[in-house]
């Protein structure tokens, strides 16, 4: 089991089978550089107080919450009084709908959490689900509550477990008509087409997150480094190092500039490099980073 704690501990329910499950975060918080607000001419953090006016700084134990319903009028809610809500979803995920795998619009996604049986008794039942949804190429659907909202969320495998994905409401979504409206729908260029498309299929090879790193959270770090080295002392502009990065050529022409690109200026794909590999056995001449954990298949 997991060093993290759970989320959320509940059920997953199919019509009369309850399946008790665990919520785990398949975010990982501490990745990046963590900074604090700094008073410069001391040195020392900056710390904020709860303040009202005209009282000063308040204790913790006076705080409750309130609902702006006029402006300055509000309705006011204890701890106590808001979880006094009940909702069959705070313990229960009802699956509810199942809909295809490819269904649902990527932009409705939100977060994704690893869901785990409690227990070897609650195994048996958390494998039937989750091959069936394997085989029939489904995701199911169902609402969750947790951290004070009622989540949209759907289950599809991963692996040997499940994983959950909470869902943006469709009244959290923006329209995308006031953004694409001044976009012409006129189709592209036989011609262009067909040197983009080859282009594609040149950079085509399969999935590996691996494959990208966040520069700029490494650039953070290594200024970081840097300054320790240096004491603190301000790195000017001139002294940074611009990271090796790959960069387009600045071709106005459309064609040429993807002739360009096929010819020459873009990467190989993977799988066509293992397999160069594999008939040639001689390292490639350029070795793409997205390709370069790739093994002979």
């Amino acid at each position: 089991m997991p060093a993290s704690r759970p989320i959320w501990k509940g059920q997953i329910r199919l019509s009369l089978v309850s399946i008790p499950v665990e919520l785990f975060s398949a975010a990982r918080t501490g990745a990046k550089p963590s900074f604090r607000q700094i008073h410069e001419p001391t040195g020392k953090p900056i710390h904020y107080e709860k303040v009202v006016a005209g009282v000063g700084p308040v204790d913790k134990d006076e705080i409750i919450k309130g609902f702006e319903y006029e402006k300055g009028d509000y309705v006011l809610l204890t701890e106590d009084e808001i979880d006094a809500v009940k909702l069959e979803t705070r313990k229960t995920l009802e699956l509810t709908q199942f809909v295809g795998a490819c269904e649902i619009d990527p932009i409705y996604y939100d977060k994704s959490y690893f869901v785990v049986p409690t227990d070897e008794l609650a195994e048996d039942a958390f494998r039937v689900i989750r091959d069936a949804l394997r085989k029939t190429q489904k995701v199911g659907l169902g609402q969750l509550a947790m951290r004070g909202k009622e989540y949209l969320a759907a289950i599809k495998p991963s692996g040997t477990g499940l994983i959950l994905e909470t869902l943006h409401y469709e009244d959290e979504i923006r329209k995308a008509d006031p953004f694409f409206s001044q976009i012409s729908s006129k189709k592209a260029e036989a011609d262009l087409l067909e040197v983009a498309e080859a282009l594609i299929e040149k950079k085509t090879a399969p999935f590996e997150a691996d494959a990208f790193k966040d520069h700029y959270q490494a650039a953070l770090r290594e200024l970081i480094k840097r300054k320790m080295k240096n004491k603190g002392r301000k790195i000017t502009a001139d002294e940074d190092e611009e990271p090796a990065r790959p960069s387009g050529s600045n071709v106005v022409d459309l064609m040429s500039a993807l002739k360009e690109s096929l010819e020459g200026g873009g990467k190989t794909s993977a799988r066509r490099k293992s397999v160069a590999k594999a008939e040639t056995a001689k390292p490639a001449a350029k070795k793409p980073a997205a390709s370069s954990r790739k093994k002979a298949s």
